[in-house]
């Protein structure tokens, strides 16, 4: 077999496992060899409804029969119907369409460097964290927080104050005293940083903080977001709005889709001109985030989150938690990171081996974040095969 891992011709950018995967259905995927996996993956938080979805799929067909693509010349419908749904959940005001969470980040950044710019700040500047990841172009990578990822790409753009997660008053003295602060920009739960929260509480003092100071708070969705958590946004457990938010993977089921939403103080900053992209709301993607919105509301996936969420997470407590060299188990609904006390990427390997996709982020946190139709007779397949297997790496790995 001829995999992409040694392909001449593709690009070497990927350390890719040794396996294609060809076709799904539910939560199960098959290689080009037959094998079979569990995915408790989703292409990293993308594959809200799975493989082959019996409603998806019907309705891209008919799209794709339809029309895939019409540049932003012209009004594309479906575009002011996943705007208005996007609205409705969030409580904002309007949204931004492109292609990808990066896109949607960068969107984000220069909102917040228009919006400095209107109140005559030549400067602005914009409070991000340690550990953060926003995406890998030129002014997401300098928002991110891992050096590492930023190796030979310097110098990096400027304009960025880092600070550490759920430490208000660490925020506070960073900024204190600086008119050039135009925003705050986080994510709720950083995905590649650790499945690392930020507390309800502190998501609380940010949003007055912001408005105390008039700046705008802007919180990353694109991982955390679309229901991973329970909620449509994981925000939403504190109980506040943002000014602008991001969103991408889940909420396409793996059609690439980008999006903005934000609230009065930022909705009409961008005026035409300032900002655009030629695939940005095309019919294909916007189909994809209407329907994918629909099946989650007709199938109640929020509650399927909370209700199997609860079950993974107690049966993840219940096998590991007194397990030496497992620091901690966090996040919310299905977005779990399982804290290792020492590296652990070899486990994507025996994981993959033993019939199961997962990730390792942050070099020592196993990251589940399976589809939200997950059952809870998945969860436990999940657990009967996960947990020998960390337990086997602690005990042989110093």
């Amino acid at each position: 077999m001829t995999t992409a891992a040694t392909s001449p011709h593709c690009m070497n950018t990927y350390g890719r496992l040794p396996v294609a995967l060809s076709h799904g259905r539910g939560l199960r995927v098959w290689d080009t060899e037959g094998k079979s996996y569990l995915d408790a993956l989703a292409g990293i938080a993308v594959n809200t409804l799975g493989h082959a979805h019996p409603k998806l799929t019907p309705a891209l067909q008919d799209q794709v029969g339809k029309m895939m693509h019409s540049c932003n010349y012209y009004h594309i419908p479906l575009q002011e119907a996943l705007a208005a749904k996007l609205v409705e959940l969030s409580g904002m005001t309007n949204a931004f369409f492109c292609n990808s969470g990066l896109e949607a980040n960068e969107a984000a950044l220069k909102l917040a460097r228009k919006f400095g710019h209107l109140k005559g700040i030549e400067n602005p500047e914009i409070v991000v964290y340690e550990k953060a990841f926003h995406g890998r172009s030129l002014a997401t990578l300098a928002a991110t927080g891992n050096d590492k990822i930023k190796e030979g790409f310097g110098p990096m753009m400027e304009g960025y104050i880092r600070v550490p997660v759920n430490n208000i008053e660490a925020l506070k003295q960073a900024t204190e005293g600086n008119p050039n602060v135009v925003a705050v920009f986080f994510e709720t739960i950083q995905g590649e940083g650790g499945v690392t929260p930020m507390r309800a509480d502190y998501l609380q003092q940010v949003r007055q903080l912001c408005d105390a100071r008039d700046w705008l708070l802007m919180i990353d969705e694109v991982q955390c977001g679309m229901g991973r958590t329970g909620k449509w946004f994981a925000h939403q457990w504190a109980g506040i709005v943002p000014d602008v938010m991001p969103l991408a993977k889940g909420l396409g089921s793996g059609v690439p889709i980008g999006a903005v939403v934000a609230g009065p103080k930022a909705a009409h900053i961008f005026q035409p001109g300032n900002h655009g992209t030629t695939f940005g709301g095309n019919p294909l993607s916007m189909r994809a985030g209407v329907e994918t919105i629909r099946i989650m509301e007709e199938d109640k996936l929020l509650d399927n989150v909370a209700k199997v969420g609860a079950h993974l997470h107690a049966a993840l407590h219940r096998e590991l938690d007194h397990v030496q060299g497992v620091k901690e188990i966090r996040g919310l609904g299905l977005m779990i990171g399982i804290d290792l006390d020492r590296s652990c990427g070899a486990l994507m390997q025996r994981a993959l081996d033993a019939g199961l996709l997962l990730s390792v982020t942050a070099d020592s946190v196993v990251r589940l974040v399976p589809p939200l139709i997950i059952t809870e007779a998945e969860a436990d397949e999940v657990v009967r095969i996960l947990v020998p297997l960390i337990k086997t790496f602690l005990a042989e790995t110093p």
